[in-house]
């Protein structure tokens, strides 16, 4: 076992204020399924969207840790925006953990995040559950070293917002094939729509987006790596998969911690007509309630500290490192489901209308089964690190 990493003081970018204007226009968004737009500018003006970039390429220099802990706060006041931002936070912390490691092939990524370029995560893919391992989408040699691609990508989060995508196509002529390409395009280029397609029961205002790629360029100098498919200990893989579930992990975290504070504000202020106008904060099953859902969510965050703490010390674990982030993901959000629905159980039928936060919650938190990695793929990867390892 590593040796446990000692917990820092937690540094932050967002203030009570901007966190408090978040929250007060989250309902309108998804009441209107609307894009986060002043949202956004807040997070800009406030160097949120460079909190992962190291200082010497021009950003605030958060650990990974710290921007945890930021991610959960800020979905506790707008889940949809922490979940879209969330996206380039992923693509920042790749390119950190990288450059921590030696790496410089996204050097340029920090650079051009540092100057204000927002990042979009381009992999899912419907119908294909290998995710990093595979792709539907075609990778087409431009025959100077780059790339066109030509597939469909869904669930791509910041839709209206990114300047460049990420994506991950496939490489079936060339002589060394099949590789997978993993690569950027920009929103500049030709060959990339985006589809208004985004109208679903929850994180609405992520505007997660379907975009098609018909020909959209990634020139040799972006492509970041051809690999082959299939179970991969490239950097650049371990990078995507442990920085990927360990901000996701801390999305859902914020909503549970959410959901309590509205549980117990429910408690306190819900009386009870059988029990002669007491407050349901001193009635068994309310508590039994919130103490179930309290206990479940203090097994997360040390967990989460922990797995960010170590990727922040450069801790290896090799193998072993898919096996800590699935299973954190998982737990996370299948925690957060819990609280959640413990919560309305708390705060009673008034969750039932829509304009009301904690049933807004109980809506973004489903979202949480269908990021990778999902509850069977997770257990197949536990169950191989124990089983064929």
């Amino acid at each position: 076992m590593p040796e446990p990493v000692p917990f820092a003081p937690v540094r932050r970018l967002l203030d009570d204020d901007l966190l408090a204007a978040v929250r007060g226009r989250a309902a309108g968004y998804d009441r209107d399924n609307a894009y986060f737009t002043e949202d956004l500018a807040d997070l800009v003006g406030a160097g949120y969207l460079r909190a992962l970039v190291p200082e010497s390429f021009g950003g605030a220099g958060l650990t990974l840790r710290e921007t945890v802990h930021e991610q959960a706060r800020l979905a506790g006041a707008a889940p949809a925006t922490a979940l879209a931002v969330n996206m380039h936070h992923v693509w920042t912390g790749v390119a950190r953990y990288l450059h921590e490691r030696g790496d410089s092939s996204l050097d340029w990524l920090l650079e051009e995040a540092g100057r204000g370029e927002v990042f979009g995560f381009g992999y899912s893919e419907a119908g294909n559950d290998l995710v990093l391992l595979g792709s539907r989408t075609e990778a087409r040699p431009d025959g100077a070293g780059g790339y066109t691609f030509h597939g469909r990508k869904i669930f791509t989060s910041n839709s209206p917002g990114w300047t460049r995508l990420g994506v991950l196509g496939l490489d079936t002529t060339s002589d060394d094939g099949p590789r997978l390409v993993h690569a950027f395009v920009a929103r500049d280029g030709d060959g990339v729509e985006v589809r208004d397609d985004w109208d679903t029961m929850g994180m609405r205002a992520s505007q997660s987006c379907s975009t098609v790629l018909d020909g959209a360029h990634a020139a040799a100098d972006r492509v970041v790596r051809r690999l082959a498919p299939g179970p991969s200990l490239d950097p650049l893989v371990i990078g995507i998969f442990t920085t990927f579930e360990t901000l996701l992990a801390a999305v859902y975290t914020g909503i549970a911690d959410r959901a309590i504070e509205l549980a117990v504000a429910a408690a306190r202020r819900r009386t009870s007509m059988k029990n002669d106008g007491a407050a349901l904060a001193q009635d068994p099953d309310i508590r039994w309630h919130l103490a179930d859902a309290a206990l479940a969510l203090d097994g997360v965050w040390p967990q989460l500290d922990t797995v960010a703490g170590e990727l922040d010390a450069l801790v290896d674990r090799g193998v072993g490192w898919f096996r800590a982030t699935a299973g954190l993901k998982v737990r996370a959000t299948e925690t957060a489901k819990l609280v959640v629905d413990r919560a309305v159980r708390v705060a009673g039928g008034s969750t039932y209308f829509s304009g009301n936060e904690l049933g807004r919650l109980y809506r973004d938190v489903l979202a949480g089964l269908f990021h990778p990695s999902d509850d069977e793929s997770a257990h197949s990867t536990v169950a191989h690190s124990l089983l064929d390892g």
